[in-house]
């Protein structure tokens, strides 16, 4: 066996989940405050993936993920060892990441020109707010298409002998094709802690005091 994702790594995979879950329940249902909280908790944690894959584990690594098309066609066609996140696999992390951001930054320029707006609605003219809710509205369809995507690739994967959950669970692998560098993930959570305070202190003390049922 060998150990393949650090512990941020695992902890920022698990927090995504729960994090997409609530922000898509708390939005369906117009618990606002929720959803304001909890996307900036996701921008937080967003934020320090991106910096952790610069300075993090080899697995982590941002540059880790991009491949050439004939990489990712052979990923899909051939079952080949991998460390970390095969060719195919890495192009389902961009996607990931790109309507993640994309969901969060629309955002917090959206407004429902009534009693709801995002904190970057001030700085920015009608027509950004205008695509920004419109991007809102549709891309969490997009995200919940690349999530179901991905749950089947799990299960297809898993079917296969493959036990993707686990590892991520754990961090070890027996098909690793190779032993990667290790970093230990408790600076990543320090700073995850340290973005999302500066996050709620800026933009989020209004929701969070209501969630708190602070006067």
């Amino acid at each position: 066996m060998v150990k393949v994702w650090d512990g941020f790594i695992r902890g920022f995979h698990w927090l995504l989940v729960i994090g997409i879950a609530v922000l898509y329940i708390s939005g369906d249902e117009g618990w606002l405050d929720l959803h304001f909280v909890t996307g900036y908790m996701l921008l937080a944690l967003m934020i320090t993936r991106i910096i952790w894959g610069v300075f993090g584990s080899s697995t982590a690594r941002l540059s880790s993920l991009f491949h050439s098309p004939k990489a990712v066609i052979s990923a899909l066609l051939k079952d080949q060892p991998a460390t970390g996140h095969n060719p195919a696999g890495s192009v389902m992390i961009l996607v990931f990441f790109t309507l993640i951001f994309i969901q969060l930054l629309s955002g917090l320029m959206s407004s429902d020109d009534i009693l709801v707006e995002g904190p970057l609605v001030q700085y920015v003219s009608y027509a950004w707010v205008e695509l920004a809710n419109d991007l809102h509205r549709d891309n969490i369809d997009l995200l919940i298409l690349a999530i179901g995507l991905h749950i089947s690739a799990i299960v297809f994967y898993r079917i296969k002998g493959k036990k993707l959950v686990k590892t991520l669970v754990t961090g070890y692998s027996s098909d690793a094709a190779d032993k990667p560098h290790m970093r230990s993930g408790k600076f990543a959570y320090l700073l995850f802690i340290v973005l999302a305070t500066v996050l709620l202190f800026l933009w989020g003390q209004e929701p969070l005091m209501a969630l708190l049922n602070v006067d």
